[in-house]
């Protein structure tokens, strides 16, 4: 079965739950008011700044007192009272702000506000600021919620990061798609700098270093430990970290490991 067969499989599975009747009901129960009268593939006028300024954000006030309106430097915002979500970003996008710390308080807040929102808004972002240690099963709410709702999740583990990102969808809202696709390397070479600078402390001057030393990939994971400390600005600690990285197992301890899962094994075979 390939991954968009068993995507479709799964995501059926999810819409017979209860979950999912209940996020539709919500949805649909406040988009019928609000695009009553429209027709089919219309959307209801957006707000507009109430000070003329066409480039600003505007707030809820709902939103007053949260610190990531301080890390909003690079766009004027304003307070709107007309607005049903937290953050309006353009025409056609907005977010709704979540602490999970708050969600775990409260799990039927969002909810609530998804039944206010209905299906305004073509882009709809929800902006959850992680503040909690063990964020997974949260996270994993939120995420089938996401699915149901046509939202967008967003994780900021800061207000710095948050107001960030409130900023780059602004700044993005008429871009095309492509302008923040991910550019995909081609150059081999490029690649392998991209490979080993994934190892924590191994940075791009290193990873060059590593290749015009040893000469390829293979001989570099094949090398002693002790050779790579010898890498001009490599050092002790960060071939540890690198020799580690490239034969350590890929299963965690206390499971079944299957011969040749190694890096260095693999090269062998």
């Amino acid at each position: 079965m390939d991954k968009e067969s068993l995507f479709a499989a799964q995501f059926s599975k999810l819409k017979k739950s209860e979950r999912y009747e209940t996020i539709q009901e919500a949805c649909g129960s406040a988009s019928t008011e609000q695009e009553l009268g429209e027709p089919s593939g219309t959307s209801k006028p957006r707000p507009v700044s109430k000070s003329g300024v066409s480039n600003a954000i505007l707030v809820s006030p709902k939103q007053r007192g949260n610190p990531l309106l301080k890390s909003i430097t690079n766009f004027p915002w304003e307070y709107d009272e007309s607005i049903i979500p937290d953050y309006v970003m353009g025409r056609t996008t907005c977010a709704l702000f979540l602490s999970l710390r708050y969600h775990t308080l409260k799990p039927d807040y969002i909810a609530e506000r998804l039944k206010l929102l209905g299906k305004l808004y073509d882009l709809r972002v929800l902006l959850v600021q992680i503040d909690q240690k063990d964020p997974h099963h949260a996270l994993k709410h939120l995420t089938r919620i996401c699915l149901l709702a046509d939202l967008t999740l967003m994780l900021a583990w800061s207000a710095e990061e948050a107001g960030r990102i409130i900023e780059t969808y602004k700044i993005f809202q008429n871009k095309p798609p492509d302008m923040i696709m991910e550019k995909q390397e081609t150059d081999p070479h490029l690649k392998l700098v991209n490979a080993l600078t994934s190892v924590r402390s191994v940075n791009k001057t290193d990873a060059t270093n590593l290749l015009s030393t040893f000469g390829s990939l293979k001989n570099i994971i094949r090398a002693p430990e002790n050779s790579l400390a010898l890498c001009p600005g490599f050092g002790a600690h960060k071939a540890s970290k690198l020799y580690k990285a490239l034969h350590q197992p890929f299963l965690k301890s206390g499971q079944t490991i299957r011969p040749r899962t190694g890096i260095a094994k693999f090269l062998k075979s």
